[in-house]
């Protein structure tokens, strides 16, 4: 990995005015969309359709999947094509395993890859590719170099920090997907990513120039609570005891154990507390095994997106786990949900991550050890029977620095950039935090 930074030649012949000229066009590949509810595809989607109001955008996606990993009823076929004023949704049938192993999701992603390079689709001016997903950023920089254009790539999870920090292979595997992930970013135009701590990583690394690096935050994507705490609690059969609620994606990141093992804590101490898990994932079966006889411990499947929000403002506390290790790879979207649903958050998470920096920055909550099952159930107890306001606070640092429109306009400075024209000062690129 020695040797100096590597950039494609990039031709910018065509980045000048374009008062006279047809609009931009954008090419976005990206393994997830709408209508998945959680993890990228909110954000792709909100990236897509912003980008649309000023530029004609396609988008090559798979069909919705995740995290059931299942595709949803009603989708499938080899290719479906979605046409909308300004934006055209291409989905693309790939493999997807029923229990993606790290063998299985790389198979899953290097079919979507193939798919997308093989994909007729119309010459852009400028490509733009979401990771994680090592060879969907790779498909992307083929086709730039076969058509001579830009292409940035979108930085949700640092990939090779997740497959070392995950366990997933080990040893000369980790340094080979290292290797490959930082040529990749080093040979895009430009490299956003989503917090600060993240381009820390990828600068200091994955040797990604600072020139090259810009942060845009991941935005508040859930509307207010329709209905009263009362009414959702009644529904959903919550008494008057503590509920703690995580909620999304329950895969080999999130290191539910440790909640599950908090509620049989729960149970043996006779603590009044019901801990729920909503959503899915290629983890469940196993934690529902092994909450096999545990009375404080809920599973709820996903929610439709109206009634997401009414759930969240249901709980007492709004839990984050994070499986120990994990300190570099990722920085996670609920958060962003949980702040605006002004409920007080217990991240059970290392001092080091992404997700303690903004409970810590935001005042919303508090951090206590991962895979430490007696200091969440306490805290969360704490929490839960006496606020004491720390919630509140997750609202205001929502609206302040986790605009929708702010973002939006970031990534829209930062698209432009790509085709050469002049960056906005909105627009920061940054080092190590």
């Amino acid at each position: 990995m020695g040797g100096d930074t590597v950039v494609w030649p990039i031709d910018r012949s065509f980045a000048i005015s374009r008062s006279h000229m047809r609009r931009p066009r954008a090419l976005i590949i990206g393994l997830n969309y709408a209508p998945e509810p959680t993890g990228n595809a909110p954000y792709t989607t909100g990236l897509a359709e912003g980008l649309a109001e000023h530029m004609d955008v396609q988008v090559v996606t798979a069909h919705p999947h995740y995290p059931q990993w299942r595709v949803q009823d009603g989708h499938g076929g080899w290719r479906v094509d979605d046409d909308q004023p300004g934006l055209k949704v291409t989905r693309l049938q790939h493999y997807v395993p029923g229990n993606p192993t790290g063998a299985s999701r790389i198979l899953s992603e290097a079919t979507f890859a193939a798919r997308a390079v093989a994909a007729k689709v119309d010459r852009p001016d400028v490509i733009v590719a979401i990771s994680p997903s090592l060879l969907s950023v790779a498909s992307a920089q083929l086709l730039a170099r076969r058509w001579r254009v830009p292409v940035g790539v979108q930085v949700q999870d640092v990939y090779s920090r997740a497959v070392a920090e995950l366990g997933l292979f080990g040893g000369r595997v980790d340094q080979a997907v290292l290797a490959l992930e930082s040529r990749l970013l080093r040979r895009a135009a430009g490299v956003v990513t989503i917090h600060e701590r993240m381009a820390g990583v990828l600068q200091n690394q994955l040797r990604v120039p600072r020139q090259q690096l810009t942060v845009a935050r991941n935005w508040t994507h859930i509307k207010p609570a329709a209905r009263t705490a009362a009414d959702v609690r009644a529904e959903l059969g919550w008494g008057d005891e503590v509920v703690a609620l995580h909620a999304g994606n329950m895969g080999a990141k999130q290191g539910l154990e440790n909640v599950v093992d908090a509620a049989r804590l729960a149970d043996s101490r006779g603590d009044k507390i019901r801990f729920v898990l909503l959503g899915d994932g290629n983890q469940r079966a196993a934690l529902e095994r092994r909450a096999q006889g545990i009375r404080s411990l809920t599973f709820v499947d996903p929610l439709p997106g109206e009634g997401f929000p009414d759930v969240l403002g249901a709980a007492d506390v709004l839990v984050l786990n994070e499986r120990a290790g994990l300190e570099e790879m990722c920085a996670p979207s609920k958060l962003t949900s949980y702040f605006a649903s002004g409920r007080p958050v217990v991240a059970a998470t290392s001092e080091r991550s992404a997700a303690a920096f903004d409970v810590y920055d935001s005042g919303a909550g508090s951090v206590v050890p991962p895979a430490d099952p007696a200091a969440l159930l306490d805290e969360v107890l704490r929490l839960g029977r006496d606020d004491e306001g720390t919630g509140a606070r997750g609202p205001v640092y929502a609206e302040t620095y986790l605009s929708k429109t702010a973002a939006v306009e970031q990534y829209y400075d930062w698209t432009m950039s790509l085709l050469g024209e002049k960056r906005s000062p909105s627009t920061v690129a940054v080092g190590a935090p």
